[in-house]
């Protein structure tokens, strides 16, 4: 399609959009963008927004490609009309809807209520922002068929997002998400929205709803008197202006701390994130104010949680007294290594616990529960494939941990979806608990790596903009996939599995095998020296990630720097080598 054939379909959408049941401000920056803004109004409807497994996630604007309330709406119509075929009778159906900080949420959020309540369906709607945890809590509490969350989580402020969970409160998978997207797909134009639903439809939670969720919470710690010994552990939260603004300091209250440090500026909540560039607690600059507040007061332990608190990222002390970010696979290695050790000292390991992964996430996790004999599930990229295996397991198995490298964390079963509010609480519990056997965090992680091995991890993404990067993303992923490498940093590639394909391929026996997970467009290498690089594009984001780990051995822990040191080097040069 050429530029001029192009540019004259999105003019016709534009000027459908004008003549549709929208409001007066929508009209007015249509016709702005057609007679000032050509750019712009190509990438503003040039497709429409894809409500992909998930939901939807864009730039907020005008059009089909952006959210807005119309978008919002036409997916919030298919979802319901998907619900009431297949929850058919007399029931009433019933929904839960959360929103984050950001902008617009909240007005997306009562959008999607009404529609909801136009639709015959009872919608809970809470009263003000919410952590995307406690919605999951809620669709299972209440005993709701669905669930929504308006929220773009870590991404840049102009994005929002709209993500659906299913009755047992994990985020959708099949075949509810295709079939949710083939009846969202259905909805032709803004006229087939039911906006207007009865306010006796939709029902308020108002904060004592927050009681129920945080005392099921509690039930999970393992050390209070750990917890009661260190009581003042200098503790700097930030909630970096998002929902976890009131539940994480209620959460570390509720299990016995007793000296956390705020950032008032990062307390208050504001959908523009005005003191970082972006709020995303994978990025070390998104912690920055928490640090020097750190710094200032002596605190041992920082944490940062997300817009929508289901990812949280953290900073210790290390042997030199300094301050140092943890990434989200050594965070989910302590994590996981504290529950269950404390499990099995607590006599509550029976043969039936297990522990879920993604399979970009540190093979450390794995030996770290295996040793203990606690089963590992593999999973693919998304926590709604480790709420699939809980779901699976449920009353046949026991769920202790799960885990993704992208700083999300869940512990117990009464949520089914990462949980920053739980996980700092069990952070800060584990940190009392090292504190009180004379070692920290730190410590605890250098003695991991001396008995399991030092892995170091690192993430790399290139991002692509538009229809033309999506496009350059798709020749990358053709390229690694039909032109890989004999070799990673010296050492022989001695497997390949491609989850597109569904094929594992051994290339020193030529044998292939079927993997069992579903498929997705994910490509992995092995090495002979346990390097592994996987590589994806970005269900969310228009980017290409990859994934590095490696592993080394720590003859003892003094040696930890050193080591870390050559296998950072080494993770360069295998980067260099696949020309990123």
């Amino acid at each position: 399609m050429n530029s001029t054939t192009l540019l004259e379909q999105v003019k016709q959408k534009a000027n459908e959009w004008l003549n549709s049941p929208i409001d007066q401000e929508s009209k007015e920056r249509i016709r702005y963008l057609l007679g000032n803004d050509e750019n712009e109004l190509i990438e503003s409807f040039y497709t429409h927004l894809s409500f992909g497994t998930g939901g939807l996630r864009g730039i907020m604007g005008v059009g089909t490609n952006r959210m807005n309330i119309y978008t919002v709406g036409m997916a919030t119509q298919g979802l319901c009309n998907y619900l009431n075929a297949s929850f058919p009778g007399p029931a009433e159906i019933k929904i839960v809807i959360a929103h984050d900080c950001r902008n617009n949420s909240r007005l997306f959020a009562e959008t999607t209520a009404r529609i909801c309540a136009a639709n015959g369906i009872r919608a809970y709607l809470f009263e003000d922002l919410r952590p995307t945890p406690e919605l999951s809590f809620a669709i299972r509490r209440l005993g709701c068929q669905s669930g929504i969350v308006i929220t773009a989580s870590h991404n840049p402020k102009q994005y929002n997002g709209y993500k659906v969970y299913w009755e047992d409160g994990g985020q959708i998978i099949s075949p509810h998400d295709k079939n949710i997207i083939e009846e969202v797909e259905k909805i032709r134009g803004i006229d087939e929205v039911r906006f207007d639903g009865p306010a006796g439809k939709i029902e308020m939670l108002n904060p004592g709803f927050d009681e129920i969720y945080l005392s099921e919470l509690v039930r999970l710690s393992l050390s209070p008197e750990a917890i009661k010994n260190q009581r003042d552990l200098k503790i700097v939260y930030t909630p970096i202006h998002g929902s976890g603004v009131r539940l994480v300091p209620m959460s570390l209250q509720k299990f016995g701390f007793r000296n956390v440090i705020h950032i008032p500026e990062q307390d208050e909540t504001d959908g523009n994130f005005p003191t970082v560039h972006s709020p995303n607690p994978e990025e070390s600059a998104a912690l920055s104010m928490a640090l020097e507040k750190a710094r200032l007061t002596g605190a041992e332990l920082v944490m940062g949680t997300d817009p929508d608190a289901d990812r949280v990222g953290i900073a210790v002390r290390n042997e030199k007294n300094e301050l140092v970010l943890l990434n989200g696979n050594q965070t989910g290695t302590l994590l996981i290594y504290y529950l269950v050790y404390r499990w099995k000292e607590l006599g509550m390991i029976k043969g039936r616990e297990y522990i879920v992964k993604t399979i970009v996430t540190s093979e450390l996790m794995a030996a770290v529960a295996k040793k203990s004999g606690v089963e590992v599930f593999d999973v693919l990229t998304g926590f709604k494939y480790i709420a699939d295996i809980i779901l699976q397991n449920e009353g046949k198995k026991k769920f202790i941990v799960g885990a993704e490298e992208s700083y999300g964390y869940l512990a117990g079963d009464f949520v089914r979806d990462k949980d920053a509010v739980m996980s700092c609480a069990l952070i800060a519990e584990a940190a009392a608990w090292a504190k009180d056997k004379g070692t920290s965090l730190f410590g605890l992680l250098l003695d991991i790596y001396w008995e399991f091995g030092c892995y170091r991890e690192s993430l790399s993404s290139v991002y692509r903009e538009g229809k033309s990067g999506a496009e350059e993303i798709k020749n990358m992923m053709h390229g690694f996939r039909n032109h890989p490498p004999a070799t990673l940093a010296g050492s022989q590639v001695i497997r390949i599995d491609d989850y597109e394909m569904r094929r594992s391929a051994d290339t020193r026996t030529g044998k292939v095998t079927t993997l069992t997970l579903p498929v997705s467009d994910v490509l992995q290498y092995i090495t002979e020296d346990e390097t592994k690089v996987s590589i994806r594009p970005s269900g969310t984001e228009p980017k290409i990630k990859f994934y590095f780990s490696v592993r080394g051995e720590l003859a003892e822990t003094a040696d930890y720097r050193k080591v870390a040191d050559l296998l950072d080097q080494k993770i360069e040069q295998i980067k260099k080598e696949l020309g990123i």
